[in-house]
C-alpha cells in the first residue's frame, strides 16, 4: 500500500503572521526562513499523526483487494472517495460503480467498504483510490492542540536557524510537543 500526494495543501495550517507573532518577530527578514520551517514543521507532524491537516487530494495504491471487503486508508480524516480504479488486460484503466460505497472517514485508519471487488490484471499498484483527507480548507478547522505542537516545532527549528539549514529540519523536537501530538497519534496493538 502506497499514498501519494496529488496536490500540495493550497495553505499551511498555520499562517505566517501567526508563527511571526508566537516568535515575536516584527521585521519581514526572516519571512522566507519562517515560511520553510512552517511547511517542515507540518510535513513532520502529518508523517509523525498519520494526519493530513489541510485537505488535499491522495492516492491510495493497491496491488490487490484485502480478503475483507474493508480498505483501511491510513491518512485521513477521509472526507470523501473520489475514483477507485482498476486496470483491466490492455492495461487501460476502468472506473469502479460507486453505487454501495460505505466510508468511514473519521475512523482511525479510515476505512473504505466496496459492495464488490472487481478484478484487476495489473500486478502491481493495479487499484487505485482517489481521495480528499484533511480537517478541512483553512488553519480554523484543524484542531488547536496540533495547530499549538506546530507553532512549538516552529519556535525551536527557530532556535537551531544559525546551526541548520531549513532543509536539514527539524533538528529537534520540543519538549511537551509529544503530550499535545499524542492524542492524535495512531497506535497499534
Amino acid at each position: 500500500m502506497t499514498i501519494a500526494e496529488l496536490l500540495p495543501p493550497a495553505v499551511e495550517p498555520v499562517t505566517l503572521a501567526e508563527a511571526k507573532a508566537h516568535l515575536r518577530l516584527d521585521t519581514a527578514d526572516e519571512d522566507a526562513l519562517v515560511s520553510a520551517l512552517i511547511r517542515a514543521a507540518r510535513e513532520y507532524l502529518e508523517a509523525a499523526t498519520g494526519l493530513c491537516l489541510i485537505a488535499r487530494p491522495l492516492r491510495l495504491y493497491l496491488d490487490d483487494w484485502p480478503e475483507t471487503r474493508v480498505i483501511g486508508i491510513a491518512r485521513g480524516p477521509v472526507q470523501t472517495i473520489e475514483t477507485v480504479t482498476v486496470y483491466d488486460l490492455a492495461g487501460l484503466p476502468v472506473d469502479v460503480d460507486p453505487a454501495g460505497y460505505v466510508l468511514d472517514g473519521a475512523a482511525r485508519p479510515a476505512r473504505l467498504v466496496l459492495p464488490a471487488r472487481p478484478a484487476t490484471e495489473r500486478a502491481v499498484n493495479g487499484i487505485e483510490i482517489d481521495f480528499t483527507a484533511g480537517f478541512g480548507e483553512s488553519g480554523a478547522d484543524v484542531p488547536d492542540g496540533l495547530k499549538r505542537a506546530l507553532l512549538l516545532h516552529v519556535t525551536a527549528m527557530f532556535e537551531l536557524r544559525g546551526v541548520l539549514s531549513p532543509q536539514d529540519q527539524p533538528g529537534t523536537v520540543p519538549a511537551g510537543y509529544d503530550r499535545l501530538v499524542a492524542p492524535y497519534r495512531l497506535r497499534r496493538l
